[in-house]
């Protein structure tokens, strides 16, 4: 053996101590797996919540002193405000998707034979034979039927209500007492760095409270204004229709491009090609608006991040977690933009702290 071999030594303490981390850490990986359903309930409580916290502080600050009953009041007007929008618009949204889901077999029938309005996605682009290809190589042949699949719908049902129940009661719980458990947190960590992490735990709620509650207003102005755009053309089911595209809306970036080819094919297939043109007009437009006036005063005052940024970000969201991933992609992208800036500000005044003391 050469006098330059060295032979490194591992104590079993050493050994057994990376052994320990490496099951600990795969034990976590492996629970956050399997309560993966819970940690979306929580993200989606977690995104309510600091939609309604502003109401809660606003209401603090006219009069009502207790968080507990200020937030108790912030729930009841949450839910008026949703039992008056069910009362106005849920029969008439009911009737509409009864009567949509009716057509659609009809629309269905029309495409595979060539005919009508949408016929020439058949005849010119074989849309029904891709679509059966990629349903056949899907291996829907291995869905269950009968007993199966009545149990795994059951299954479906009772688990959106858990769903529903558990977000309700977790959101109030959060608006309750999450001010308290901020400050637990902050209380473990030494003092001096307390308005340090105090700051960066406001940066981080400014940029996704604002996110959250931008987000719901712009995908609100979205469908409101496709439903009234609709109504004058007389395309039918405008109300479903501007839900939908109020839904696809919070999906950001990608979410107007998706409900504008939605909308226009129904346009298309129940109304004409003016009809189609005039829609497909109106969310071109539309769009220009969102992407230049308001989507920049959402994520330009609140989140702070480059288009590029924000495009990656929901990609990889989409990616990991599909349609959730997406709309959390932007604020946690904010957040990790909040602590990189405050680690590089940190590192800076160390730096300078220490070039004075030179």
């Amino acid at each position: 053996m050469s006098s330059l071999d060295r032979i490194v030594h591992f104590r079993p303490r050493t050994i057994l101590a990376i052994v320990g981390n490496l099951l600990v850490v795969g034990l976590v990986l492996w629970v956050l797996w399997i309560a993966r359903h819970v940690l979306v309930w929580i993200l989606v409580s977690l995104f309510l919540a600091l939609a309604l916290n502003p109401l809660v502080e606003w209401l603090q600050r006219r009069g009502i002193r207790r968080r507990g009953a200020a937030a108790g009041v912030a729930y009841l007007l949450a839910f008026a405000a949703v039992a008056g929008i069910a009362a106005a618009f849920v029969p008439t949204l009911v009737d509409q998707v009864n009567s949509f889901a009716g057509k659609v077999p009809d629309y269905i029938h029309d495409l595979t034979k060539g005919r009508g309005r949408l016929g020439f996605l058949e005849t010119r682009y074989h849309v029904v034979e891709k679509v059966r290809r990629a349903v056949e190589t899907g291996g829907v042949s291995r869905f269950t039927v009968g007993a199966g699949a009545a149990l795994s719908i059951t299954r479906g049902v009772l688990t959106a209500i858990a769903a529903v129940v558990t977000i309700v009661f977790m959101t109030f719980f959060m608006l309750l007492e999450g001010p308290a458990w901020m400050e637990r947190l902050y209380g473990l960590l030494p003092e001096a760095s307390q308005p340090r992490w105090r700051q960066v735990g406001r940066d981080i709620y400014r940029t996704v409270g604002g996110y959250v509650s931008g987000n719901l207003f712009i995908s609100l102005i979205a469908g409101v204004s496709s439903g009234i755009v609709l109504f004058a053309l007389g395309v039918p089911y405008a109300v479903a229709l501007g839900l939908l595209v109020a839904l696809l809306d919070l999906i950001p970036l990608a979410g107007a491009t998706l409900a504008a080819i939605v909308i226009v094919l129904v346009a298309l297939a129940a109304n004409g090609t003016t009809a189609a043109l005039v829609v497909a007009v109106f969310f071109i437009v539309y769009q220009q608006i969102e992407n230049h006036l308001l989507q920049p005063l959402v994520y330009g005052r609140t989140v702070q991040l480059s288009p590029l940024a924000a495009l990656v970000a929901v990609l990889i969201g989409a990616e990991v977690a599909g349609v959730l991933g997406a709309l959390g992609a932007i604020p946690i992208a904010g957040s990790i933009q909040v602590l990189l800036v405050d680690w590089q500000r940190h590192r800076r005044e160390r730096g300078a702290a220490a070039t004075r003391a030179i």
